[in-house]
């Protein structure tokens, strides 16, 4: 396997040597790969981690359930059945109107977000990629064509934030138009793994399902509080919090689905495929117990801020690019790069692989993740890779679509109601999409870990890609060894020093 050897042969490049040591020490090897242990990888011998996360997590669900189903009871089929007006009389500002009112536009726009959810999976193996473009190009014109509807209907301050978003997105893509070629490339090896896992699929949708029912409750608490009597500052407050609570949950869930696709994709690496020989008995069943047991309370802790911690970085890395010489805005930026990169090291997505595979903590498996592509140099390929916001475009997409039917419906009976229906069910749509969507983001943190640890486990399953990956990689690490020296003789003061040897 002399593949290896064409790697890049820059002082950057230098640090890829150390990826066959480096994968030893991660307890993967090109020549022990397929003996993995399971004793090592996938063993009985896991200890709970992060346990007080998961015991906030359940204990906010607990209270948020009950908040939701009592606000929710208070106007169905009868206005303050709970008796719950005597106490919000000072916030009294609306007519108050039932539950079942916003209830089924609730329940359209959940199943809206699970018929794209649902389309997307099973679009999955024949159109994706078509579907992927759709997201990148799609998504700047829907910004803006929402953007001119709220001026007509005299929304300015939303249709001022959806031109913004606009403007960004379009942005964002000129400034990543050259990788998107390996992006797709990228995402097309990670759908032609997950698509040879029916079982990976099936395990999105029981989720979906679950997701499904908790929004059930949800939305009822929710169609409550749209419906209460409280003045519109009360009910944007308590939907704002029902709505991060929302978010939390579906994080969670999203993640659950992560870790347990991550498990079963680097055991098929490693074994050499779904149908080796080597491959442990009922994989799935495994990587699920240790998802929902033993590691639960890390993927409550990180689903509290990798998402956001994460998107900072790809707006930041866009927006870095394209300043030019604007020294001064470039320290600027330069210092909350730096700032987020630190955040990075501790929340990050690879760390979900190392916590199917290992059973570390959330911080734990982060640092030990940011480390290793560090330490071999497929960091600066991970940086290449927009195949993330790829994916949070198509998931921001299925959310704008399930928002605009939900603002469509509300509009018949409740127009005053409009922006609160619609901004809730965006959020809706956007779980549910993003549950089919985080089945081929965890594939592809899954190679990318494979490709550090080991990158002959990527040569054994594409010898193809694994040629591709290198020759971008040999070009990124390339890339910056030329800018470090163009930075290096920019300060360096030649004109200074030929002056003093000249005096």
């Amino acid at each position: 396997m002399n593949q290896i050897q064409s790697l890049p042969s820059s002082p950057d490049s230098d640090s890829m040597t150390t990826a066959p040591q480096s994968a030893g020490q991660s307890h993967v090897s090109a020549d022990s790969g397929n003996s993995l242990s399971m004793e090592t990888a996938f063993g009985d011998s896991r200890h709970w981690q992060d346990v007080f996360w998961l015991g906030i997590f359940l204990l906010h669900l607990m209270l948020v359930g009950l908040a939701l189903g009592v606000l929710g009871l208070n106007r169905f089929r009868k206005k303050d059945r709970l008796n719950i007006d005597q106490y919000t009389n000072k916030f009294i500002g609306n007519q108050a109107d039932l539950t079942e009112d916003y209830w089924p536009l609730y329940a359209i726009a959940a199943a809206v977000g699970t018929v794209l959810g649902w389309a997307w999976l099973l679009l999955l193996g024949s159109r994706a990629n078509q579907m992927m473009k759709i997201s990148v190009h799609i998504l700047t014109t829907y910004l803006a064509v929402l953007s001119v509807f709220c001026f007509w209907d005299k929304l300015v301050f939303w249709g001022v934030a959806f031109a913004i978003g606009s403007g960004l997105q379009f942005l964002y893509i000129i400034s990543v138009i050259d990788r998107l070629p390996f992006t797709m490339l990228v995402l097309q090896r990670a759908v032609k793994m997950v698509w040879k896992l029916p079982d990976v699929m099936r395990i999105a949708c029981v989720f979906m399902v679950i997701m499904c029912l908790w929004l059930a409750l949800w939305s009822f608490g929710a169609a409550g509080v749209v419906a209460s009597s409280i003045g519109d500052g009360g009910r944007w407050w308590l939907l704002v919090v029902f709505s991060v609570s929302l978010f939390w949950t579906g994080a969670v869930l999203c993640n659950t689905v992560h870790v347990i696709v991550s498990g079963m994709v680097f055991l098929v690496l490693i074994h050499g495929g779904p149908e080796a020989a080597s491959m442990p008995r009922d994989p799935l069943l495994q990587s699920l117990r240790y998802a929902v047991t033993t590691s639960f309370g890390s993927i409550c802790y990180g689903s509290l801020f990798t998402a956001a911690i994460r998107t900072l970085r790809w707006e930041i890395r866009g927006f870095r690019s394209k300043i030019g010489n604007n020294e001064c805005l470039l320290c600027c930026v330069d210092f909350v790069f730096h700032l987020v990169e630190t955040l990075v090291r501790f929340f990050n997505k690879y760390a979900y692989v190392q916590i199917a595979v290992y059973g570390k903590s959330f911080n734990h498996s982060a640092r030990d993740a940011w480390e290793l592509f560090q330490s071999t140099g497929v960091e600066a390929l991970i940086g290449y890779d927009c195949s993330g916001a790829v994916l949070l475009m198509g998931t921001l997409l299925g959310g704008l679509i399930t928002g605009t039917c939900a603002v469509i419906l509300t509009r018949i009976k409740h127009s005053d109601r409009v922006i609160m229906m619609g901004s809730t069910s965006v959020l809706m749509g956007m779980i549910l999409v993003g549950l089919a969507m985080v089945v081929v983001e965890s594939a592809v943190t899954s190679i990318y870990i494979c490709y550090a640890e080991d990158p002959l486990l990527i040569h054994r399953w594409d010898p193809e890609f694994f040629n591709q990956m290198s020759e971008t990689l040999h070009e990124r690490l390339q890339y910056r060894s030329s800018q470090g020296t163009q930075v290096l003789n920019r300060n360096r003061p030649v004109d200074h020093i030929q002056e003093m040897t000249s005096v």
